[in-house]
């Protein structure tokens, strides 16, 4: 096994003091998860004032909110590989230098081919931690405890898109006939990346990550830093067992999706990432002002109502974070995407008979708050966390890249066909469509998608093998 890159001595904590330690891990990790939440969602108030001074089109104005997620397609791809190779502490540092020189690119554009290449190199930072901060946290928090933990990345991610809302809301109405007044929306960004770049300086790596690499005794002074003396003794042998046995067997490679439970293990994450985008939720957060606006809103009111839908999302993600603890997580999926695709339904159906005034405006900004309470309550948590916890290590970075860059190129196929599909259809016939993908869905989820609350990592893999070598084994009695 080679060498990881080092890291600061982790030394083993005193008596109660693992606990702080492992919260200010998370804390100072999630940073991630907001500035991936600021950047995706500042465009939802920055765009209007865009299309006056850079002059954009429906066509710029999808390329625009788009590209973003073209770059992060990208980063999520090749952002777990990298992480698998260096590090996820590493690689956390270095996605905080890019979300810097990104935020700085975008917020001096001088024109629409300037932004869209920066909002490329902005995304490449948003995907790169959509894949790596779950990795992390995971592979940091006890098994009892993961739910809340890798959860508490996607009540960042919220809290950053409440927080864009907030300032475009403010910035809006107090500078907005201001020239540039977009510029300063999004040079907030830089804050949080700064403080996530120090931050990072000081954590910890992964114990999982230093464990694949043969380094067991920093392995060890990690857990005892964030568990307790007992817990991470116990861990540390669960923790090494299976490192050596995935070592064994090498580092995972796309040939290991020969092997039938690791393709099993891919094709379920993949639809995952799927599900999770085909709700058209991001065309609520990205072009929620506009569909206000549509609905009858004035560009103001509409930037002031639009914090109402960051609001729902971060009340729901808290309820959804305690929900984890209670209800396995292929329940919430399922009845979150029935949720959701009831909203878009009702949204495109209330869109066609209500004729255009306050009274539609409002009838639809209540239907985008109870799809974000579903979609951000039950959906959005437990895809990130199945996604972090259900590939095995050997193939962890592989799996949660190669289902980040799917999610985030349907992500941007939304993000770029919404202008479009809304000056074509309407916005009555684009939810529809939402609609209809969304019972497909509810489909999928009910059919492929496994339970696994209350399983450790090591226990996950263990199962899906189990799982497979039954159904080889009755498949084989089949054919006798």
């Amino acid at each position: 096994m080679r060498s990881p890159a080092p890291a600061p001595a982790a030394k083993a904590a005193r008596p109660g003091n693992h606990k702080k330690a492992l919260r200010t891990v998370t804390i100072i990790s999630t940073f991630g998860g907001l500035l991936f939440g600021y950047d995706t969602g500042v465009i939802n108030g920055a765009l209007p004032y865009m299309q006056e001074d850079l002059g954009l089109t429906p066509l710029t104005e999808g390329l625009v909110t788009s590209s973003l997620l073209f770059g992060a397609a990208f980063g999520a791809l090749f952002g777990g590989r990298l992480a698998d190779r260096n590090g996820r502490r590493k690689m956390i540092m270095v996605l905080a230098v890019i979300f810097l020189i990104g935020t700085l690119a975008c917020t001096f554009s001088p024109s629409t081919e300037v932004m869209i290449a920066a909002r490329f190199i902005l995304g490449l930072a948003v995907g790169g931690a959509s894949v790596t901060v779950p990795v992390y946290l995971a592979e940091v928090s006890p098994s009892d405890r993961r739910g809340r933990i890798v959860t508490q990345n996607e009540l960042m991610i919220v809290t950053g898109q409440l927080l864009a809302f907030i300032f475009n809301a403010y910035l809006g109405n107090t500078f907005g006939e201001s020239g540039g007044i977009w510029r300063w929306m999004l040079v907030i960004a830089t804050l949080p990346a700064i403080a996530l770049w120090i931050g990072m300086n000081f954590m910890p790596e992964s114990p999982r990550w230093l464990a694949s690499m043969g380094s067991f005794g920093e392995t060890l002074s990690v857990l005892q830093r964030i568990r307790s003396q007992e817990e991470a003794r116990r861990e540390f042998e669960e923790v090494k067992a299976m490192a050596v046995e995935d070592y064994k067997s090498k580092m995972g490679t796309w040939k290991d999706l020969g092997i039938p439970w690791l393709r099993r293990i891919f094709f379920v994450g993949l639809g995952l990432a799927v599900i999770q985008q085909i709700t058209g939720v991001n065309s609520i957060m990205y072009y929620g002002t506009q569909i206000l606006s549509e609905s009858g809103f004035g560009r103001e009111a509409a930037l002031t109502a639009n914090i109402a839908n960051g609001v729902i999302s971060v009340l729901a993600t808290f309820v959804g974070i305690w929900l984890l603890g209670k209800v396995g997580r292929r329940r919430m999926l399922i009845t979150g995407q029935a949720g959701t695709t009831t909203a878009l339904l009702l949204i495109g159906i209330f869109s066609l008979i209500l004729p255009e005034g306050s009274v539609r405006g409002f009838v639809i900004l209540a239907l985008t708050v109870t799809f974000l309470a579903f979609q951000q309550g039950a959906i959005s948590p437990v895809t990130w966390l199945m996604l972090s916890e259900i590939f095995p290590l050997k193939i962890r970075g592989l799996g949660m890249g190669a289902s980040a860059f799917l999610l985030w190129i349907v992500n941007f196929l939304v993000g770029f066909g919404f202008p479009q599909f809304l000056a074509a259809i309407g916005l009555s016939n684009t939810f529809f469509v939402f609609a209809v993908l969304g019972v497909g869905a509810i489909a999928f989820a009910a059919k492929y998608v496994p339970e696994t609350k209350d399983k450790s990592l090591e226990d996950l893999e263990h199962y899906f093998k189990n799982v497979a070598g039954q159904k080889s084994g009755a498949a084989a009695g089949k054919a006798i």
